[in-house]
């Protein structure tokens, strides 16, 4: 199986369990990989047999920037579902962090696989 991936897709939304969190928004930076077949769209160059990473992005960012998350667990698992379920994914690879979250780390996040690779 092929991996089609998408890194750091960053988000504004509104995510935290503190006061102050549920009031701005923040950054979430995710990384996605799924998996995918891509020798169609390879041996015929044709559009429509490829994944349109473009479509999930934009799936996703709508749903992110509209909703309003206390744990990123539940974005992640959230996230996860909206791309097995509405696209041709079988399988995928979620990171997402939460960049400045934690004083003297660069970020803290989770990953989580959901799926099964064909």
């Amino acid at each position: 199986m092929d991996l089609i991936y998408i890194k750091k897709l960053n988000v504004e939304t509104i995510i935290g369990i503190y006061d102050w969190e549920r009031e701005v928004k923040q950054v979430v930076s995710m990384d996605l990989e799924m998996a995918f077949d891509i020798r169609m769209a390879a041996q015929t160059d044709d559009i429509k047999y490829a994944l349109n990473y473009k479509s999930i992005s934009k799936r996703i960012i709508a749903f992110v920037e509209e909703q309003k998350f206390q744990l990123i667990e539940s974005m992640a698992e959230q996230v996860a579902q909206i791309v097995l379920v509405e696209f041709p994914v079988p399988w995928l690879r979620l990171r997402v962090s939460k960049p400045g979250a934690l004083r003297g780390s660069e970020d803290v996040g989770i990953i989580i696989e959901r799926g099964s690779m064909p």
